[in-house]
């Protein structure tokens, strides 16, 4: 057996509406919202009862999933959103972006800050960046060049 497809990257957030309204600008497609509860729910996550509000977006190619969760209960127990790049664990996700330099400009409208001073360069192939978007998460772009 092998794995299929990896379905989606899941992010706990406060601000469900906000962080959804971010990615929007980012490009990602809005496919729906529920409320995800119930006894079956937590016997999957090992929560136990539990209450969340989910947003799942995917990107324009259709490949890749982002599934945007706020806790309802149980409470949220641990906050990453100010780990730096080297921390140990799921960190960010980076997405491939057709123009930097206007996506930037975009989510700088909505609050997203560049973690360094520069977007860099990587020999003839990539510009990158980390950005801080809503809430603190840490997202990463690249635009292919040439």
């Amino acid at each position: 057996m092998a794995v299929i497809r990896m379905d989606n990257v899941g992010i706990v957030v406060e601000d469900l509406d906000g962080t959804t309204e971010f990615f929007r600008d980012l490009g990602l497609e809005l496919q729906g919202r529920a409320m995800v509860e119930g006894e079956w729910a937590g016997r999957v996550t090992g929560l136990g009862d539990q209450r969340v509000e989910i947003a799942m977006m995917r990107t324009p190619d259709g490949h890749g999933r982002l599934e945007i969760s706020r806790f309802l209960e149980p409470p949220v127990v641990a906050d990453h959103r100010n780990a730096p790049v080297n921390a140990l664990g799921y960190l960010r996700v980076m997405f491939a972006v057709d123009d930097l330099d206007e996506t930037l400009a975009r989510l700088s409208r909505r609050g997203a800050q560049l973690l360094s001073s520069e977007v860099v360069r990587y020999e003839d192939a990539y510009r990158l960046c980390y950005i801080r978007g809503p809430g603190g998460l840490l997202i990463g772009l690249a635009e292919e060049l040439g």
